[in-house]
Formats: C-alpha cells, structure tokens, sequence
C-alpha cells in the first residue's frame, strides 16, 4: 500500500534527524523521497528556527495506527519532546496520505487535516505524487519554501536511500 509521510526538523541537527528517520523507515518497504525544503514556522510560538521539510513516500503493509506507532517511535528516538502544539522539535512524522483510504479518528486522520494549507507539506508531496496534489495548490497552500537540496545529493530527490540514481 503507497503511504505518504511529512518529515519535518527545527531542532539541532536538522539534516542528521531527518536522515536517521528516513534509514529507519526503510525497514518497513521501499521508499522514495522528496528534495529538502527549508520552510518558516506556520503556527506555534514565535522565535523558531526554520524547517527542514520533506516526504516520504512509503509501501508498507503496516495499518494507520501502526504507522501512527511508527512515527512516534522516530520522534521519540530523535529526542523529541512535546512540550507545547507546534512548538520547536527535533522531529515531527506526519502521515499525510494512504492508498487504504480515509481514517477519522479523535487522535489520527489521513489525509492529514491541514496539508493542503501547508506549503511546506504540498511542495515535496508534488515531487512524489503529483497526482495527489490539486492543480490549484499554489495558490491556497500557506507559507515559504525553498529547496535545500537533496537528503542523497549524489542520488538526487525520489531516489530510494538504497539505489543509486
């Protein structure tokens, strides 16, 4: 089942947080992911540093509570710890999409409620699945993103962490 997941960084060594992450998603199937994109804060406390932002796309068998289970066992081993919503973080996993369908549950949803304001989630999810994304995107996504550049520069952005491209 293709799933689609937003990484994000603020928080010490954003690069090394984003990459351990992406190693230990490889566990669970092959994956593809984006470029990296450096992205201003939206919402939460003033006074952060900027985002690293990426995705991942993921086939994996795994349900949505086991891969909500997942991405909070990669916040954890990153140090994560949530001190306020939004706040600054070493690591934050979302699950953006699933080929399974729609979850609406009180503590999990997929598609995630808010990606199609957020640029930062709409701008590497167009890189990986362009047939998920509204031609339209652009225009309601919120924020500023940039591209910083690849996870693998010597493999390029939708290269699998364990190919060559």
């Amino acid at each position: 089942m293709r799933v689609y997941l937003g990484l994000g960084s603020n928080v010490g060594d954003r690069w090394a947080h984003l990459r351990d992450a992406v190693h230990s998603l490889e566990g669970l199937g092959p994956v593809r992911v984006s470029n990296v994109y450096e992205t201003d804060p939206v919402g939460g406390p003033s006074g952060q540093g900027p985002y690293l932002n990426l995705v991942v796309e993921l086939d994996t068998d795994a349900s949505a509570r086991e891969l909500l289970g997942i991405c909070h066992r990669l916040e954890s081993a990153a140090g994560r710890v949530r001190h306020e919503r939004w706040g600054p973080r070493t690591l934050d996993v979302d699950i953006l999409w699933m080929e399974a369908g729609p979850v609406d549950e009180p503590d999990l949803q997929v598609p995630h409620p808010r990606m199609s304001e957020r640029r930062f989630v709409m701008a590497p999810l167009a890189e990986l699945a362009p047939d998920l994304v509204p031609p339209d995107w652009q225009d309601r996504a919120e924020g500023r993103v940039s591209v910083a550049g690849s996870l693998w520069p010597s493999r390029g952005a939708g290269a699998a962490p364990g190919s060559p491209r």
